[in-house]
C-alpha cells in the first residue's frame, strides 16, 4: 500500500515538475508593459546574486539580440541567476548587458568559449563583471602620482627626498613624516606633476639602499586598496593552504 502511494507522489511530482518547465519555457521572457518578464527556479541563498560573483559584462551587442537570445546562448555552459540587457527609456538596447551564473566555474567556462564567437555577425567583448571600486582599483594601479617610501634613514630630510625623486620627474610636493617631537616616523610621500615620472620613480629607487637603508618605493595607495590588497593576499594565502592540505590527503 504504502509503495502504491510513494510511486503514485512521486509520478505527481514528476508532473508537476515537467508542467512547471513547460510553463517557464513558454512564459520566460514573455513582454509585459513593455519589459520581458523573467521566470526562474526560487533561489534561497540571495547572497550569492547580490554578491555579484559569477557575473558576466557583455557589451557591443547587436541590439536586434533581446534577453531571451542571451539567455539562450549563454545557458549552455551553466544555471544562469539572472540575466538582463540594458535599454533606454524607449525600450531599446543600449548593446550591453549582464549574465550571472550560481558558480565561478560556470562564467570561466562561458568567457572561455565565448570570446571569440559572433554574436548576430558581431565580435562582442565580454569578461568578469567589476563593481565601480574594483573598476577605479584596476585603472588605478597604473595610474597614480603620489608614491609612498619607507625606511628612510633618521637623518632623511625633505631637501634628501625632493633631489632624488626630481631626477625621475617633476616633484610638486615631498614630506617625511614626523611625530609630535618632531622625530622622524621614517616614511614619506612624494608627489609627481604626472603619472609617467611616479611611475619611473618607483621602478628606479625602490630596493636601493640610501646610508644603508633599503628603501621600499611604491604607490600610495589608499585606504579601500590597501584593504583590498590585504583582502586579496588572506584569501590566496588560505587558497594555498587547502591546496596544500588536499595535495598531502591525496
Amino acid at each position: 500500500m504504502m509503495s502504491t502511494l510513494l510511486k503514485a507522489l512521486v509520478l505527481t511530482l514528476l508532473v508537476m515538475l515537467m508542467t512547471t518547465a513547460r510553463e517557464m519555457e513558454v512564459l520566460n521572457f514573455t513582454p509585459l508593459n513593455g519589459k520581458a518578464i523573467r521566470i526562474m527556479y526560487s533561489h534561497r541563498d540571495p547572497s550569492v546574486r547580490k554578491s555579484g560573483s559569477g557575473n558576466i559584462f557583455i557589451k557591443i551587442l547587436d541590439k536586434a539580440i533581446d534577453q531571451k537570445a542571451l539567455h539562450g546562448t549563454f545557458s549552455t555552459f551553466g544555471n544562469i541567476l539572472s540575466c538582463r540587457i540594458a535599454i533606454d527609456s524607449s525600450g531599446q538596447s543600449k548593446g550591453y548587458g549582464f549574465v550571472q551564473y550560481d558558480s565561478e566555474e560556470s562564467t570561466q567556462k562561458a568567457i572561455e568559449k565565448l570570446k571569440d564567437m559572433l554574436l548576430n555577425d558581431k565580435q562582442v567583448y565580454m569578461g568578469p563583471f567589476l563593481r565601480k571600486q574594483e573598476r577605479e582599483l584596476v585603472v588605478d594601479k597604473t595610474k597614480f602620482t603620489n608614491v609612498y617610501v619607507k625606511n628612510l634613514s633618521e637623518s632623511t630630510t625633505y631637501d634628501d627626498l625632493n633631489k632624488t625623486f626630481s631626477e625621475f620627474g617633476t616633484v610638486t610636493s615631498a614630506v617625511v613624516m614626523r611625530d609630535a617631537e618632531g622625530n622622524s616616523k621614517c616614511f614619506g610621500f612624494v608627489n609627481f606633476e604626472n603619472a609617467e615620472d611616479a611611475g619611473k620613480a618607483v621602478e628606479g629607487l625602490n630596493g636601493q639602499k640610501f646610508d644603508n637603508k633599503e628603501w621600499y618605493v611604491g604607490k600610495a595607495q589608499k585606504k579601500y586598496e590597501r584593504e583590498q590588497e590585504l583582502k586579496q593576499r588572506f584569501e590566496q594565502s588560505m587558497k594555498e593552504a587547502v591546496d596544500k592540505s588536499q595535495s598531502i590527503q591525496l
